[in-house]
């Protein structure tokens, strides 16, 4: 690797010389390479300690560097072929030292244009530091180091100084003291929690947990640094693992003015995406808003007459303010709100103000801004690429805009303003496009509940008075007193608008207008999966509301739910979705419940509604580390009766709306989405400490779940306006006498007092433990479903399913994937696993098993299609397995992958392992004549109908047979069948072809010959086996002939059959061979292209009964096919083959070598 040359203040140091000229010096570390001694001990401590392995030289400059031998003697030789006989020029010292700088500069630049601009960001120690990981771990290119620390890893009781490096994919330790040498290697995948402490044995460390070990790191420079990127790495692992996508850098950063020390782009992108999560949260942004920066600053407040101090942030479509002092100021201006951005008068009373007004005719007054004129430069840019309107026709381009949401489907049709497609499900004329539900179906207000209306008013009005104060829209402030407001209850008249605007879900909507109405066009009419468990669950939406007990609102409903499982596959509909949707729209319009329910699945309750219920799994492992802080008494005697896991799962997943009265539940959702997911934890506590005497009392999970029950079947709201509407839940809970009834508004007030000390980032931190706990035990869950389900269809013990499950898996890091990418994977597990390895021939045996596995024809290999062929290749007899080779060689296991991916249908990889299950439980009902295992694969009828094929199978079985302990007594018999099966199917070919043709059968010589053949066949010159051998020998014309660099075994499988003769076309008489017979042994390129373009023969075959039946007049092979094999042995081998690779990675010659010029 060149590096830019650096002058070298220490001379002869540590450092031996290997070669040298008048100009150049080349030296190896000591310590590095074959021998050392004590010396070598030493250095190579020193060098993992101070990390200087190539940094220190005898020579004045040093320019390149080397982990290898080959890499550095290549820039030797460079050096003495292009720089030696120009220097020889040079008068003095001074001229040679320019020149040579500006040379190696010159290679430098032109390697950076034509590199990888990701790893040029990198600067060169660091890149010599992630070369240093590769070679000592055995780690791929691909593999990206992030960071890399200096820490002690504990083993036993005994630190271990040395170097972590934090990569995507792994966490890895490496240390070197004294010849004692300690490597770990932790995939991120397999943590299942991480900590940071500090006790007397480990003080300030991380433990890293994984399933069965645990890891502790101390003495760090910088823990609370290290910490957070092994908590974002580990998270990142956790998303791929639930979403099933690989870790992607983001391209679009900005470059850095100047190159950060020891810096990646990799933790440059970490750094800003972290920046970029908690500036989206703490606004309610869409996930595709970016941060560009952030500076200190005060905001004039006219409603307090103050100035406010703050920071402001700067995005490509919003400016921000929030409040040094939580809750005192927070503000949100949209750029396409802006009209003016204006510098007013600098003052002693007023530093560098800035003005921006908006076109509802506010005006915000920012001042003390640091570098006001860049901060006015970059918010000019974003606002010349924001568009002026975007009502007018500006919603769907074809390539999408930043503001584009992530999971948009494939653009839909661009309308006019005037245009509407045909057969139209949604309309703007429709009521509900309108208004909500409950202005739609509002009833006359009966007389008793004239106070409540009055109060309602009043809340109207104060409502208003902020409004006139503070601001109203998107660009209002937002203080404390808004806060107080939504606690006490947000009007009817006012839910929808004011849900939209705390939620951001009015943002969306805005910037994509006629977006909705485009989905539901598309969506409806299409029949999936989700369509049909929505239809099924709409009359179970809000039965009991007269607005769901009409064709309307059921309409409205299948819209809105069907549009956003068609706009997000990812989630489609999960149970829970229609309930909160249902609430939706009672307060807003069908397009504002969508966009409404868009930042409820994707933004404040992020994985709740996926297949899994994750997010819900998560917030209900942080309830229980909640209530164990703040109730442990009630903690521990809810544990011993398995109540919490069980109560919790509702309420978070319907926000209360499934388990308490419907106008109770709704001044939560109001609190909600205000607050966020902090509300709804901090009132799940109250409830639980309002009934702690109760709930201690009882003695199992039914009498604490009645307790609960009645509790919140009985929260009510004495303030509501709206008719009473009947609670399901509450009718077959009741019981004979009903507990007292609990006002709403005092639970809510119980616990903000009780528990108001919740925060939003502690949240989020302990749902990041939870996160790893939950992801880890649902793959723990989906291993055993599995395998149980093909347990029984395997000969397999359970310990050795689950273990192929992890192989499985890991190859590709999710559980099924895509013929394209998994034939690489597959071939891998194939050479590792499976008893019959070919040498060369074994990347086309596994594809032919790839494909002949793939029963459904759907272009993947899943689970119990792969353990079916590794069974029956491993436990099967010896019927089953000369069957499955058989197949092999016919179609589609002949297709070749091209053909396979060109005459299949391509269809998603469902990662889903549930919808697996749901399948092979179909494949398991009785069918008729059906056979069970293996055989199901094989059950047809079939025969070999081209010598093309043939020869394949006996070029699978020659190399299948190499290096085996029995080679000779295999080939001898191999040979034998060979001969016998093609004179079979010659004369199969000769009576049908004579029978067509009302000719004699004669027989020719070969055949006459057939049974002395077999006689002599023990003899070195037997006419038969000779014949066969030429037949084997002509099936290698299509292996690739060694090179001079090949490999031994390329020799070997090239030249082991030589000692076989080989079959000719003129063994056979020429009369006894039909025109279109293919010729095995014809010389001729006519001849080897009609053999290689597989033309099927219509009379030439040979059935699987004539294959085994000659197979069986060998003991040889029949002891062969009829022997066991272990897979424990084969597993245990694939398991360590990485530890090993390390290991011969670390063992080669590792020679630091440096290079440079004396003056």
């Amino acid at each position: 690797m060149w590096i830019t040359p650096e002058e070298v203040l220490l001379a002869n140091a540590l450092w031996v010389s290997e070669r040298a000229n008048p100009y150049f010096i080349l030296q190896r570390r000591k310590g590095h390479g074959r021998g050392g001694g004590i010396t070598g001990l030493l250095v190579g401590t020193l060098d993992v300690v101070l990390d200087s392995s190539a940094r220190v030289s005898q020579i004045f400059w040093n320019f390149p560097c080397g982990s290898s031998r080959k890499e550095i003697t290549e820039h030797w030789e460079w050096l003495e072929t292009n720089l030696l006989q120009t220097l020889s020029i040079f008068d003095n010292d001074d001229d040679i030292t320019t020149f040579v700088k500006g040379k190696i500069q010159g290679i430098i630049a032109e390697e950076n244009k034509s590199g990888k601009p990701q790893e040029d960001e990198d600067p060169g120690k660091f890149r010599e530091a992630e070369l240093k990981m590769r070679k000592l771990f055995g780690m791929p290119e691909e593999e990206k180091l992030v960071n890399y620390y200096p820490c002690s890893y504990w083993k036993g009781r005994v630190p271990r100084q040395g170097w972590i490096y934090l990569s995507v994919n792994h966490l890895c330790f490496y240390s070197f003291l004294l010849g004692k040498e300690v490597s770990l290697v932790v995939q991120w995948t397999d943590v299942t929690q991480l900590d940071k402490n500090a006790t007397l044995v480990f003080p300030e460390s991380i433990r890293v947990s994984t399933r069965g070990t645990e890891h502790f790191f101390s003495m760090f420079l910088n823990i609370n640094e290290t910490f957070k990127l092994m908590e974002q790495l580990a998270n990142i692992a956790m998303r791929q693992l639930l979403d099933n996508e690989s870790f992607s850098a983001d391209r679009s950063l900005p470059k850095p003015c100047k190159t950060l020390k020891n810096v990646s782009a990799l933790k440059r992108d970490l750094d800003a995406r972290a920046k970029n999560e908690r500036y989206r949260a703490l606004f309610r942004l869409t996930q595709d808003e970016r941060l560009d920066g952030h500076t200190d600053c005060t905001l004039w407040t006219p409603f307090a007459k103050m100035h406010v101090v703050g920071q402001m942030f700067v995005s490509n479509n919003y400016i921000c303010f929030a409040s040094r002092e939580e809750d005192l100021c927070q503000l949100i201006i949209p750029l396409r709100e802006v009209t003016i951005v204006e510098k007013a008068d600098s003052s002693s009373v007023l530093p560098s103000p800035l003005s921006i007004s908006t076109k509802n005719k506010m005006t915000f007054l920012f001042a003390n801004l640091k570098d006001r004129d860049f901060l006015v430069q970059r918010i000019s840019d974003f606002l010349q690429r924001t568009p002026d309107s975007f009502h007018i026709c500006h919603c769907f381009q074809e390539n999408p805009s930043p503001s584009t949401p992530p999971s948009l489907p494939p653009s839909p049709p661009v309308l006019g303003l005037g245009e509407m497609p045909q057969n139209q499900h949604y309309s703007p004329s429709l009521p509900t496009a309108k208004k909500g539900l409950l202005q739609i179906y509002q009833q006359d207000v009966p007389e008793e509940l004239g106070p409540k209306v009055t109060r309602e008013k009043m809340k109207e009005e104060s409502w208003n008075i902020h409004f006139f104060e503070f601001g109203r829209g998107v660009c209002m402030y937002r203080t404390s007193k808004t806060r107080e407001l939504v606690l006490n209850g947000i009007p009817e008249s006012l839910r929808g608008e004011l849900w939209l605007l705390f939620s951001g879900a009015q943002n969306e909507m805005a910037t994509h207008t006629g977006y909705y109405a485009s989905l539901v066009e598309q969506a409806m009419g299409k029949c999936t999966l989700a369509t049909e468990e929505i239809e099924r669950d709409l009359h179970r939406s809000m039965p009991e509301h007269h607005a769901f007990q009409n064709e309307m609102g059921i309409a409205a409903l299948r819209r809105v739910l069907t549009a956003y499982a068609y706009r997000n596959p990812t989630i489609g509909y999960c149970q829970a979705m229609n309930i909160v949707t249902s609430v939706l729209l009672l307060y807003c319009t069908e397009e504002e419940a969508f966009w409404l329910l868009v930042a409820l699945c994707e933004r404040m309750l992020p994985d709740y509604y996926n297949t899994r219920v994750v997010g819900a799994l998560v917030d209900q492992g942080v309830f229980e580390e909640l209530t164990r802080e703040c109730l442990p008494l009630l903690y521990e005697h809810m544990q011993d009766l398995g109540v919490i896991s069980t109560i919790s799962l509702s309420w978070f997943l319907t926000l209360f709306l499934s388990v308490m009265p419907f106008d109770s539940a709704v001044l939560l959702v109001d609190c909600f989405f205000y607050e966020g997911i902090k509300v709804i934890f901090q009132v799940a506590l109250a409830v639980l400490h309002a009934n702690m005497d109760q709930l201690l009392s009882c003695s199992d999970e039914g009498e604490a779940m009645t307790i609960l029950g009645r509790y919140l079947d009985n929260v009510v709201n004495k303030q509501t306006v709206s008719s009473p509407i009947p609670h399901l839940h509450a009718l077959l809970t009741s019981g004979n006498n009903p507990p007292p009834e609990i006002d709403v508004f005092e639970l809510i007030k119980a616990s903000y007092e009780k528990f108001g000390s919740l925060r939003a980032d502690v949240i989020e931190q302990m749902r990041f433990k939870q996160r790893l706990k939950v992801i880890q035990s649902l793959e723990d869950t989906a291993k055993r479903s599995v395998v149980r389900a093909i347990m029984t269809e395997s000969a397999f013990s359970i310990e050795e399913l689950e273990e192929l499950y992890v192989l499985f898996k890991v190859s590709r890091s999710i559980i099924f994937v895509c013929l394209f990418y998994f034939i690489y994977f597959f071939t891998q597990l194939f050479s590792a696993l499976a008893p019959w390895s070919c040498g060369l021939h074994t990347n086309t045996l596994s594809s032919r098993l790839f494909r002949l596995l793939d029963q459904n024809k759907d272009s993947l290999i899943n689970f119990k299609e792969f353990v079916t062929g590794l069974s029956g290749m491993c436990h099967g007899d010896m019927t089953e397995k000369l069957k499955l080779l058989y197949r092999l060689h016919l179609p589609p296991g002949m297709f070749t992958v091209t053909e396979t991916l060109r005459n299949r249908p391509w269809k998603e990889c469902n990662s889903d392992y549930k919808y697996y299950l749901r399948m092979w439980a179909k494949e398991k009902e009785p069918k008729k004549e059906k056979l069970q295992g293996f055989f199901n694969l094989l059950k047809r009828n079939m025969s070999i109908k081209t010598t093309t094929h043939f020869i394949e199978m006996c070029k699978t079985l020659y190399n299948m047979f190499s290096e085996d302990p029995m080679e000779q007594e295999l080939y001898h018999g191999i040979a034998t069948v060979a001969s016998l099966l093609l004179r079979i199917g010659e004369v199969g070919k000769k009576f049908t072809n004579n029978g067509s043709k009302k000719t004699e059968v004669q027989l020719p010589p070969a055949v006459d010959a057939l049974q002395p053949e077999r006689e002599d066949s023990s003899g070195e010159g037997g006419s038969g086996q000779s014949l066969v051998s030429k037949a084997l020998a002509e099936a290698q014309l299509e292996t690739p002939p060694a090179t001079a660099a090949g490999s031994d075994e390329e020799a070997k499988d090239d030249t082991s059959v030589s000692s076989y003769s080989v079959v000719s076309a003129g063994s056979l008489q020429c009369e006894d061979i039909a025109d279109d017979t293919v010729l095995i042994g014809c010389a001729s390129g006519d001849a080897v292209d009609r053999r290689r373009g597989s033309v099927p023969d219509a009379d030439w075959s040979i059935t699987f009964e004539q294959v085994l039946a000659s197979f069986l007049t060998e003991t040889s092979l029949v002891d062969y096919f009829e022997k066991k094999h272990d897979i424990q042995s084969k597993i245990t081998a694939c398991k360590s083959l990485r530890a090993v690779e390390r290991q011969i990675s670390t063992s080669t010659d590792s020679f630091s070598t440096i290079m440079g010029f004396t003056t």
